[in-house]
């Protein structure tokens, strides 16, 4: 006993220097070790570095001080979705685009035409632009055809609706939202509006749906050529099966 009493004193002054995990190590290493580590004091020394709120409470925690650190320091793994009951086959987009009451462009696009996205940039596109749309980062592309041009003083809306083959139910995505931001660096014109969720997701709100104008590096710097078009919900999905199950979310009617 006399010759384990120095150790222990020993043990009591260095612990409370060491960080959890090494603690937590130190318990594996014989009887006595773990019963002056499991002393609760010396783990609530060490919640008080990580989370000093918690240990501010005036009555302890239900579980100890070496469980709750057990509990919340673990680094859970990114839990997988489920593979979404949407597939851009499913799906179909009808897009309008106005300037003022004048029709721009008007088209029934095929969800698997957003999925493939622009295959081949045209000549002229600026190199922001083009360092965006062959990035890995994933995003819902399309061509715009036949090209058109438009004054960058013109105001310009979208319309975009959402259709489910199966059921031949339709969502708002956008409606008559205004491209009111230019980001003349990267060529780009953004227009969004919040989706609309179905009454079973009440505690879904604040997304939005962005729509962008993909325009040409011109002589004219007042004029946009307008060559694609770029759909995204970047609050919200940054995955194609993200993506589909916020589609699949939308107030279908």
């Amino acid at each position: 006993m006399t010759k384990d009493r120095p150790s222990s004193e020993v043990l009591k002054v260095v612990f409370p220097l060491l960080d959890g995990k090494d603690l937590a190590s130190c318990m594996s290493v014989s009887r006595q070790w773990r019963d002056i580590a499991r002393d609760d004091y010396l783990w609530k020394c060490i919640c008080a570095k990580r989370w000093p709120s918690m240990c501010k409470r005036p009555s302890p925690p239900m579980v100890s001080y070496y469980k709750l650190y057990q509990t919340f320091s673990k680094r859970h793994p990114h839990r997988m979705l489920l593979p979404p009951r949407l597939s851009f086959h499913d799906l179909e987009f009808y897009i309008d685009l106005w300037s003022e009451e004048t029709l721009l462009f008007s088209e029934v696009v095929l969800g698997t035409t957003l999925e493939a996205g622009i295959k081949h940039l045209p000549p002229g596109v600026c190199d922001v632009l083009r360092y965006h749309l062959e990035g890995p980062d994933y995003k819902m592309t399309m061509p715009i055809n036949p090209q058109f041009a438009i004054p960058l003083s013109q105001a310009v809306n979208v319309s975009l609706f959402v259709c489910r083959k199966d059921t031949n139910k339709i969502a708002c995505i956008v409606n008559r939202s205004l491209f009111d931001y230019i980001d003349a660096s990267a060529f780009r014109a953004h227009a969004f509006d919040y989706l609309n969720f179905a009454p079973v997701y009440p505690f879904v709100s604040g997304i939005r749906a962005w729509v962008s104008l993909l325009f040409i590096k011109d002589d004219n710097d007042q004029v946009m050529d307008v060559f694609g078009l770029e759909m995204d919900f970047c609050d919200a999905a940054t995955s194609k099966e993200e993506v589909l199950w916020l589609l699949d979310m939308l107030d279908w009617k």
